[in-house]
Order: structure tokens, then C-alpha cells, then sequence
């Protein structure tokens, strides 16, 4: 199904401080008690993309139009999708349901040969859209996490990794391409639950 364009009838902002706060709530998708962020060092800061690594390998072009929208609706409240200034809580006519607009969360992971590695957990298409753009986003950039919490999947590696992205258009991701290369069997333990802290910030695509 084709993107349809949406309209924001309503939006409430909320602080730097209760966006930091929130994600110190937020717990893990297959184990409850542990909470990621709760001891990590979190800055609201703007990096530029090249200083962020993709994990994931496609981009959809659905999703693309959809940010687009996103900025362009938001735009017409004053405000500015790459520069939240904490998270924002929206009301679409596509959905009877609050939801919770996050700025892309940034994580530092130490890979095993020595190297940080800023990798994006979350807002993959926000951050390709800001490439487009040439812009510099505002992300939550989390550091010091618990080494037993990684991110689930390995940045990709290379000198231009977001040049090396395929562009999908529709649902259906083709059958030869490796989405992200996980970093267990079971990836789903090392998911982000948003949804503990925030309302309808989404979740993970699929089953596997």
C-alpha cells in the first residue's frame, strides 16, 4: 500500500528534560527489569550524519514520503522536525491515537576490534532524510550503555555506508537482501521497548 499524505491537527510539546527522563523509563522489549538507559549518559545534541552509522541496509521509499509530510505538516505549527527541542506528542486524521514523536536515538557501541561506533537505533529515515537535505538533526546521543545491551545489529562498515543503502519502494523486502546483520540469534532481546515510556512510538517490523 502507496503512502497517503496526513494532516496534524494537533500537537503538544514536551521538554528536553521530560524526553530524558522518559527514556530512562524505557525498559527492554523481552526482559522488563532492565532498563538501557537508565545509568547511560544522554545529551541532546546535533550531529551530523556522516558521524552516524546505519545498521540497516534499505530504505523505504514509502517511509521517506512519510517524513517528508512529517516535516512539512509540522512546519506549519512552527516547528521543526530536525530540531525538536525534546519529543513531541501529535494528532493525525490517520490515526485516533495520540503519538509520541521522538528525535532519532543515536547509541555509542564499542565494537570488539577497539572502535565507537555512533550507530542509529532509531529514526533511519528522519536521518537519510536530513542527508537529502543537508541538514545537521538533533538527536539523543546515549553513551555508556550496559556492554550486555548493544544495539541488535552491527553498524555497516566501509567508508560511505549510507551510500551503500537500497531503495525499496512498497512493503516487500527483496528476498537476496540482507537487512541487518544481527548480532545474535535472537535479536528481539536486545530490542528498545519505546512504547514502556512513550505512547505509539512503534516497534519491530516483522517477526524474525
Amino acid at each position: 500500500m502507496s503512502f497517503k499524505p496526513f494532516k496534524i491537527s494537533k500537537v503538544e510539546t514536551h521538554s528536553q528534560a521530560e524526553l530524558l527522563a522518559g527514556l530512562r523509563r524505557v525498559v527492554m522489549l523481552k526482559n522488563p527489569a532492565a532498563k538501557p538507559y537508565a545509568q547511560a549518559a544522554l545529551t541532546v545534541t546535533s550531529l551530523p550524519w556522516s558521524d552516524i552509522r546505519p545498521a540497516q541496509r534499505y530504505v523505504l521509499v514509502d517511509g521517506l514520503a512519510k517524513i517528508h509530510c512529517l516535516e512539512w505538516e509540522l512546519a506549519k505549527h512552527g516547528l521543526d522536525l530536525f530540531a525538536l527541542d525534546g519529543y513531541l506528542t501529535i494528532w493525525t486524521d490517520h490515526s485516533e491515537f495520540p503519538i509520541d514523536l521522538l528525535p532519532p536515538i543515536v547509541e555509542t557501541i564499542q565494537e570488539s576490534e577497539g572502535s565507537l561506533v555512533n550507530i542509529i537505533n532509531d529514526g533511519m529515515h528522519r536521518m537519510y532524510v536530513a542527508r537529502l537535505e543537508w541538514k545537521r538533526p538533533q538527536v539523543v546521543l546515549a553513551q555508556g550503555l550496559p556492554p550486555e545491551y548493544p544495539y541488535y545489529a552491527y553498524p555497516i562498515p566501509g567508508p560511505n555506508p549510507w551510500d551503500s543503502l537500497v531503495m525499496v519502494e512498497g512493503e516487500t523486502i527483496p528476498a537476496n537482501l540482507i537487512k541487518k546483520w544481527h548480532r545474535q540469534e535472537d535479536n528481539k532481546l536486545l530490542y528498545r521497548d519505546f512504547n514502556s515510556a512513550f505512547q505509539n512510538v512503534g516497534g519491530p517490523r516483522g517477526q524474525g
